[in-house]
């Protein structure tokens, strides 16, 4: 079996390496065909895809893969040297695994917690798989996980719903708080009044008290006086506007003072 080749020489591309290869027959009737890039690497980037969590709730994944060929001649015996055909194994591979790794979890866990962990088991998988075709798969990627658009949009509305009826719950236990604060004011303000109206009869009560001890004192010295006095003011009481008329006999004691002054 013979096989002539010539020196490799390198591409324009760091990671690629042109291999020009003879085409003397090794075998008969077989050819070895030109090999036209060794190590190269490339990015299958997936369309969006359904995939079910473990609660039966679907969400939106987009993914890609990175991967190179390892072996050239087994990627052409395997794969017939078409990108194309080691793509859609590639996509294969992914979404079974992707729907295999998300009917374990919930959406919370593919979402945020194990997210990663996800990535790293994707690549394994895909990587022993695509070894049968001479490929090595560098790395997994998922970019996005989110809910379709008529279950976001549903999401979206019940956690509107959710935080309204939370606000309107908040608002409630505070207007009850508001209503026992107001009441406790308006009892406390009550309690004040009453007490501070207590204590201002009380004080002038007192201060009646003692004036009418004073007064008692003061025109006892003097009873005439006292009773003098005590007239002047009921004549003022009584004679208050012109329009006034009272109806006594001028005999009466009312009129003492105006008849004798010196009594």
């Amino acid at each position: 079996m013979g096989l002539s080749h010539s020196a490799p020489r390198a591409d324009s591309d760091d990671n690629a390496w042109q291999v020009p290869m003879g085409s003397e027959p090794v075998l008969a009737g077989v050819t070895i065909p030109y090999v036209e890039y060794l190590g190269i690497r490339a990015a299958s980037d997936a369309e969006p895809q359904l995939f079910p969590t473990i609660e039966k709730k679907y969400v939106v994944v987009d993914s890609f893969v990175k991967w190179r060929i390892a072996d050239v001649l087994k990627f052409h015996v395997a794969a017939g040297g078409n990108e194309a055909k080691v793509r859609e194994l590639l996509s294969q591979v992914i979404n079974s695994s992707l729907r295999g790794e998300f009917g374990k979890r919930t959406v919370k866990e593919v979402i945020a917690g194990d997210r990663r962990k996800i990535m790293e088991l994707l690549s394994v998988n895909a990587d022993k798989d695509a070894s049968e075709y001479g490929i090595e798969v560098v790395d997994v990627r998922i970019q996005r996980v989110e809910f379709p658009t008529e279950v976001r949009d549903a999401v979206y509305r019940n956690m509107a719903a959710e935080r309204a009826r939370i606000a309107k719950e908040l608002r409630a236990k505070g207007a009850e708080a508001a209503e026992k604060i107001r009441a406790s004011a308006e009892r406390q303000r009550d309690i004040l009044l009453a007490e501070a109206y207590r204590d201002a009869e009380r004080t002038r009560g007192e201060g009646d008290a003692r004036a009418t001890s004073i007064t008692g004192k003061a025109f006892s010295v003097n009873p005439e006086f006292y009773s003098l006095y005590r007239s002047l003011n009921a004549y003022k009481e009584s004679f208050k506007s012109k329009d006034d008329i009272l109806v006594v006999d001028p005999s009466a004691d009312f009129f003492k003072y105006f008849k004798n002054p010196r009594r």
